[in-house]
């Protein structure tokens, strides 16, 4: 990644945390300077000198630059670790706030009732993996686990699974024994097995290009299916609800390849 491209994306990722273009750039700019007047700070961001002025009283306002009431006055950007943490703070109070706010939206109750089994679908693997671990924590009974990539296996999927209930059976497959011994080191109490599914990572592919994410099954009547689109490592995943549904009888008995019979989640 050149230069330019790399303050491009911080540009970017600031504009996501909230800053508009203009300010965004002028922080930008100010992180690679240890001071600058607004005519440098243009030059050097190519914004519009007067827009720098409003841009620099924003940032101000957000305790993300100082400025020195000299002539002409001068300004820099705080330390990176003071700017992140400012950053941080701002945006999960914005997220507490979206939060408590449509907690309080009013529900518009449905004329018809809907039907039991539902079959919905995600992308993303940050939603994907926040929903894996809700769909885990709700267990009671059950949870059988296939993972398909190594890359899955996060910090935060090791926490949920070791946060089980003793009383909750926890089941984890993988495709490989490397993969196995990983997922056995990480979650120690979890039963772990070679699962059956290597055909599905389709012919042709690597390792690293497996077809299949993750499978999720939790107390047999929820299942999640996730696939991985080789070279962009992009997930998608389905998941279905109710203990009739087609998609959970499927799942049950291909899940249960690698399982002793007595452990067959689909017994």
């Amino acid at each position: 990644m050149t230069a330019s491209e790399t303050i491009e994306e911080a540009i970017e990722v600031l504009q996501q945390l909230g800053l508009k273009e203009y300010e965004a750039r002028c922080f930008v700019g100010l992180s690679r300077v240890e001071t600058g007047t607004a005519k440098r700070l243009s030059e050097l961001t190519k914004v519009p000198r007067t827009r720098v002025y409003d841009a620099v009283r924003v940032l101000e306002a957000q305790g993300l630059v100082e400025i020195h009431h000299s002539n002409p006055q001068r300004y820099r950007a705080v330390s990176l670790e003071e700017a992140t943490t400012t950053l941080r703070d701002q945006y999960d109070a914005r997220v507490e706030r979206l939060h408590d706010v449509l907690d309080t939206v009013e529900t518009v109750e449905e004329d018809e009732e809907e039907p039991v089994q539902q079959v919905w679908s995600l992308s993303g693997n940050d939603g994907i993996e926040t929903r894996t671990e809700k769909l885990i924590e709700t267990a009671t009974e059950e949870v059988v686990l296939v993972i398909g990539d190594e890359s899955l296996l996060t910090e935060g999927l090791v926490a949920v699974l070791n946060g089980i209930e003793d009383d909750v059976e926890l089941l984890v497959g993988a495709l490989t024994e490397s993969l196995q011994d990983r997922i056995q080191g990480a979650v120690p109490d979890a039963t772990t097995f070679i699962s059956g599914l290597e055909w599905l990572h389709g012919a042709g592919t690597t390792e690293d290009e497996a077809a299949i994410g993750r499978l999720l099954l939790v107390d047999r009547s929820t299942i999640l299916v996730s696939s991985i689109i080789p070279g962009t490592k992009e997930e998608q995943a389905i998941f279905g609800e109710g203990f009739g549904n087609g998609l959970v009888v499927i799942a049950r008995r291909l899940m249960a390849q690698g399982l002793l019979t007595a452990r067959d989640p689909a017994a």
